[in-house]
């Protein structure tokens, strides 16, 4: 059987900004053992985080973009290099040890409100009511102040990971 797919054009989206503030918000905070509610303020007063958007655990996509984010180190920065997806936390912690990417945490929101609240929600196709985050990645600062930002325009589409190692860089 040969798996195919079509480039699909994403329509607008009405995202925050580089220098406008990230929305806050509380979810499940899941590692490969447990999870715990946890905000974005919580984690940007340690330290800056990189928040990856991405599509449901086991999508191609998802594995894709989490195994290029652990190839290249990220994990190394001094940032908080946190994911979130429609995916549920036990789905998270299965995705984070069979893809081999422990040293990251991924946020679980099901309903995909986080996604709405940053404008990038997306229905899927032949999915009547079923959304989730299109890919994005939002570097954000210690004030919760967006440094930089990315955010998919068509599907399948990942991220400049050049451009974004260097913004963390310049964090």
């Amino acid at each position: 059987m040969k798996l195919s797919f079509d480039v699909v054009e994403l329509g607008p989206v009405d995202h925050p900004e580089i220098g406008e503030k990230a929305p806050d918000f509380t979810r499940p905070l899941v590692n490969d053992e447990y999870w715990e509610d946890v905000s974005l303020s919580e984690l940007t007063n340690d330290r800056p985080v990189v928040l990856v958007f991405h599509p449901m655990d086991g999508d191609f996509p998802a594995t894709y973009i989490w195994q290029e984010i652990r190839d290249r180190e990220w994990d190394e920065y001094d940032a908080e290099v946190v994911g979130l997806s429609i995916s549920t936390p036990y789905e998270h912690s299965r995705f984070l040890e069979e893809w081999d990417v422990e040293s990251f945490r991924l946020f679980s929101d099901p309903g995909n409100e986080v996604a709405e609240r940053y404008g990038i929600a997306h229905e899927l196709d032949g999915m009547s009511g079923i959304e989730e985050p299109r890919p994005a990645v939002f570097v954000i600062d210690e004030d919760r102040t967006i440094e930089t930002g990315w955010v998919a325009t068509e599907w399948p589409e990942f991220p400049p990971y050049d451009d974004i190692e260097s913004a963390i860089e310049g964090l």
